[in-house]
């Protein structure tokens, strides 16, 4: 990112260890909440559509699409079948009334907070068996992670 101060040899170095470890962490994780969810568990992009949804009750299609940085047809045909799962409200926007607002439904809330607190659950359990150094690194780092995702998202649009 523009404007870095850190010293290249450093930035070499980390950036192919994040790029590694980033992925096989959501996977891992990914596959341990699979594992242990009563349901079939939605597929990410179904979970990020519902989250996002959740977190910006009302979204149009085109919000979503651009927060999800995703192709606006795509969001439509998951709106589609979240919809058609019940998971996903369409409803009339209040002014306008050719726009569509997205609303989740209580059972999407309700499988939202399931697979939330196994991701929570399984972090928890990860977490403990660090060592309290590791576990201060993590938490420092929790503010670069956040900077760092903000910076690609920037670029990403």
């Amino acid at each position: 990112m523009p404007g870095s101060s850190a010293p290249q040899r450093d930035v070499d170095r980390v950036a192919p260890a994040l790029a590694d470890a980033l992925p096989a962490l959501h996977r891992a994780l990914d596959r341990l909440v699979a594992r242990d969810y009563a349901l079939p568990k939605p597929p990410e992009g179904h979970l990020n559509l519902l989250r996002h949804v959740a977190e910006h009750e009302g979204a149009t299609v085109r919000e979503a699409a651009d927060a999800l940085l995703m192709k606006p047809n795509n969001v439509s045909a998951l709106v589609s079948q979240l919809t058609e799962q019940g998971l996903l409200e369409r409803r009339p926007d209040s002014t306008d009334k050719r726009a569509v607002r997205l609303h989740p439904t209580a059972v999407a809330r309700r499988r939202l907070g399931e697979v939330r607190a196994l991701q929570v659950s399984h972090l928890t359990e990860a977490l403990l068996s660090l060592t309290e150094g590791e576990m201060d690194a993590l938490g420092s780092a929790l503010g670069a992670l956040h900077s760092l995702t903000r910076g690609l998202r920037s670029a990403a649009h």
